[in-house]
């Protein structure tokens, strides 16, 4: 029976959240695409879809989810590239935030969605251990 450190259980954690960051990124891409085909086209779904609180409750999961794993993978890496393209990706999507709904509001909500995607997949693949079972990263600073 092998015992888990502290540092494996946290990495395993940070994992799964970075995981359930990508799963969320591609969620919101397809909930604002969709919105602009069913709104537009076929004029249903508006009042639900383009509410602003589904886009400030999903900025505000976006950041506390990529506070948690990007941020400590970036602690645990040393690496800063996951870091400033997860922050770039929330940039855009505050400035969408800005914006009235529409086209521009889609273009930066899918291009700050793509960039936290991003961030979220090179933050997993800086510990390349654990595609092997192990998570200890702090181990070797070329991971």
């Amino acid at each position: 029976m092998t015992s888990l450190s502290l540092s494996s259980i946290r990495a395993a954690i940070s994992e799964r959240i970075d995981r359930v960051g990508v799963i969320l990124s591609a969620l919101c891409a397809v909930h604002c695409l969709a919105s602009i085909v069913l709104v537009s086209a076929l004029g249903i779904g508006g009042e639900f879809l383009l509410a602003p609180a589904i886009h400030e409750v999903g900025l505000a999961l976006a950041m506390v989810i990529a506070a948690v794993a990007i941020g400590a993978g970036a602690l645990r890496h040393r690496r800063a590239a996951p870091f400033v393209t997860a922050m770039t990706g929330l940039s855009f999507m505050g400035a969408a935030l800005a914006v009235g709904h529409g086209f521009e509001e889609a273009v930066l909500t899918i291009i700050g969605v793509a960039l936290v995607s991003v961030g979220h997949i090179l933050n997993l693949r800086r510990c390349s251990c654990s595609l092997s079972g192990g998570h200890d990263c702090s181990q070797n600073a070329d991971r």
